[in-house]
């Protein structure tokens, strides 16, 4: 037995949307056998461009039930039935969160006719349900209204179980399949050709833009991982996802490399972490007339070799501020007080006073210092020596004078000839240097041990 569900919803994608109609036709796979169809309350407001859509007011759902008062017709009616609509993630998800929010589990087999529609009837312009039911001359008595949608789905799910000579539905139910949790738009053969490796992918919608960009140590095992994501953002997400490319990269390290020039080159509307604008303020230092060595900020392109760079002056002072007190650094020298004869924290015995005569420069600038070493990549030059693609491939990212270059690929017996970091040059493929970069190459060389020093050169072995 089926239960073929429609839902209207108040919209603005999966986040805090809230059911305003619902319509459940019980079908044995020939003839509809029981129905319920029903407005709900939201208990909120419903928008204008909703409204103007499926003609739902705020007036006529005033006085309907809430979903807590018809929880329990819903829960009875589809008991022991398989699940099915259009975009079948979208009405069982928006059901799920709905008992969730109640306190109850909600859990049934599903079937999705976009899915089924593609498999079944190949070939379509498009495989939405308006277009379905107008190539295959299904009336829809009430386009956006839960009992039109739903009696139209019913009918397509009628003709699709008729023409299902292979089978397609019982392989679709299936616990081993998939199929049930991929999203709509996508064909299984792309996930099934996705390998299973070091790389970065890339999900795109219909129109073929790139919605989101990720890195995996497995890109396979990490792209089937998004379809079982409940967080709302991962099921909108994969509602649009109708395509994914892939690059491999050999290792995890220009994985992310990869993955974080990228998002700052296409920024997707799905990545939020590294899609801020290039870097405004840089790092530096400096040595006055008395020897003292400055940490100070200022416009990126106004430092010509920078320590390290920022997004905005805010993140510069707030990493000045740490530095001061991790490394016992004096805030006048870290230009974070000015007009000052001595700074505040000598006081308060954070600063050892050197900006009042009670410390040496020679001490003083020790700890500066240290301070530098443990900024970014200091002034090195290196080679990052990992697993290319094939077996006799090497993958390398560049760094030069501190500065990210790259990363490149090239075979063995190539790398075999090259002595100097500055020699990689010819092969990498020129990269954007900024502070989600630096992050991740200073994180992995912390982490990575086995680096040989060459003067002021190291590669990694």
């Amino acid at each position: 037995m089926y239960s073929v569900v429609d839902i209207e919803t108040t919209g603005n994608g999966y986040r805090g949307q809230k059911i305003t109609e619902i319509s459940i036709f019980i079908f044995d796979g020939k003839v509809v056998v029981d129905e319920f169809t029903s407005l709900v309350n939201p208990e909120q407001n419903i928008p204008a461009f909703i409204t103007n859509l499926t003609g739902i007011t705020n007036a006529m759902v005033r006085n309907a039930p809430r979903f807590y008062e018809i929880a329990k017709k819903v829960e009875e009616i589809t008991k022991d039935t398989i699940f099915v609509a259009h975009n079948v993630n979208f009405d069982y998800n928006i059901i799920k969160d709905e008992f969730k929010s109640l306190g109850f589990d909600f859990k049934r087999k599903k079937l999705c006719t976009v899915r089924l529609s593609r498999k079944i009837i190949p070939g379509l312009r498009s495989y939405s349900l308006g277009n379905i039911c107008a190539d295959e001359n299904i009336p829809i008595n009430g386009r956006h209204r839960a009992k039109g949608d739903a009696e139209a789905t019913t009918e397509l799910f009628r003709r699709l179980i008729e023409r299902d000579d292979q089978f397609i539905i019982n392989s679709f139910l299936n616990p081993r399949s998939r199929q049930a949790t991929l999203p709509p738009l996508l064909d299984k053969k792309v996930v099934d050709n996705l390998p299973e490796t070091f790389g970065v992918y890339y999900f795109k919608n219909a129109a073929k833009e790139v919605i989101y960009v990720g890195k995996a140590n497995n890109i396979k095992q990490r792209v089937i991982s998004h379809f079982y994501d409940k967080k709302k953002k991962e099921q909108n997400m994969c509602l649009e996802t109708a395509d994914i490319s892939f690059t491999k990269t050999g290792s995890e390290l220009l994985a992310l490399l990869l993955e974080s020039s990228e998002i700052k080159k296409i920024y997707p509307k799905y990545n939020r972490a590294q899609r801020r604008a290039g870097e405004a303020v840089g790092l530096f230092s400096y040595e006055d007339q008395k020897g003292i060595i400055h940490l100070a900020y200022n416009r990126l392109k106004l430092v010509p070799n920078p320590l390290t760079k920022y997004y905005n002056v805010s993140e510069a002072r707030n990493y000045l501020e740490f530095l001061c007190k991790e490394f016992e650094l004096c805030p006048k020298y870290c230009h974070l007080q000015t007009n000052v004869s001595s700074c505040f924290h000598y006081q308060i015995k954070e600063c050892k006073g050197v900006c009042c005569n009670k410390e040496t420069v020679a001490d003083y600038n020790k700890r500066v210092k240290e301070a530098i070493k443990s900024i970014g990549l200091g002034a090195e030059n290196l080679i990052i020596k990992e697993q290319g693609r094939t077996k006799n491939e090497i993958g390398f990212a560049l760094i030069l004078d501190g500065i990210y270059k790259g990363f490149g690929y090239l075979d063995a017996s190539q790398d075999e000839q090259l002595t100097n970091p500055e020699d990689y040059q010819f092969f990498v493929n020129p990269k954007k240097d900024n502070r989600d970069i630096q992050r991740i190459l200073t994180s992995y060389l912390r982490k990575k041990e086995g680096l040989k020093n060459l003067g002021n050169e190291q590669i990694s072995i």
